[in-house]
């Protein structure tokens, strides 16, 4: 199982991180280790004094592909999950500047929470909006009942189908493998006794403490 995480796939975050906009997708990989399905809480690691939220839909594959053609990108996944990729932000900086891989800020334990996934056309059932799709899907989340960061992945600089196309060229996608495809603006700090909360179309989706 790849947890595959698509970066700067929002303009604003983009600006908001003083980057370029990608020309084509980005994406590193977590390890399978960094993944934390049940939300159990997350403990601040002692490596870090940053430690940054970054909220997103996640794709989950659903049968193996190679070279998929985006006209056939979604037949390989039918529901999503709200997750929060967890960057150790002041371990990556450092990396950055040194011109280093700063795997260690983004892969380590817990760093890679999900919520249930969920059929997109159970959401269209919860939600009543009939035409709900990939390509139009809110989500936001909150930190002690504020939000924090809101995005809808109409807003993508590259489409759920894209990214899938992109990355299968490089890789075998496989059963099971989840694609965070990018975080809005609005990254920020947590601290020790923060609850994030997140939904999808107003749908409750996660719940996670900082301990």
């Amino acid at each position: 199982m790849k947890i595959l995480c698509v970066v700067r796939n929002y303009a604003p975050h983009a600006g908001e991180m003083k980057a370029e906009v990608p020309q084509e997708p980005t994406f590193f990989m977590k390890p399978d280790s960094a993944l934390n399905p049940k939300q159990l809480p997350l403990f601040y690691p002692d490596f870090t004094e940053d430690l940054q939220h970054e909220v997103e839909i996640v794709v989950r594959i659903d049968r193996l592909g190679k070279c998929i053609d985006p006209r056939f990108a979604h037949k390989y996944y039918d529901s999503v999950a709200l997750g929060i990729d967890f960057t150790a932000r002041d371990l990556q900086r450092k990396a950055k500047a040194a011109g280093l891989p700063w795997l260690v800020s983004k892969g380590f334990d817990g760093s890679a929470v999900v919520g249930p996934f969920v059929r997109l056309e159970e959401l269209r059932q919860a939600t009543g909006r009939e035409g709900l799709s990939i390509c139009n899907l809110g989500f936001d989340l909150r930190r002690n009942g504020s939000v924090v960061q809101e995005g809808n992945t109409k807003d993508m600089i590259f489409a759920v189908d894209e990214l899938i196309a992109h990355i299968s060229r490089y890789m075998t996608l496989r059963t099971g493998d989840m694609i965070f495809t990018g975080t809005p603006a609005g990254v920020g700090p947590v601290a020790i006794g923060d609850v994030l909360q997140g939904s999808i179309e107003g749908q409750p989706m996660l719940r996670l403490e900082i301990k």
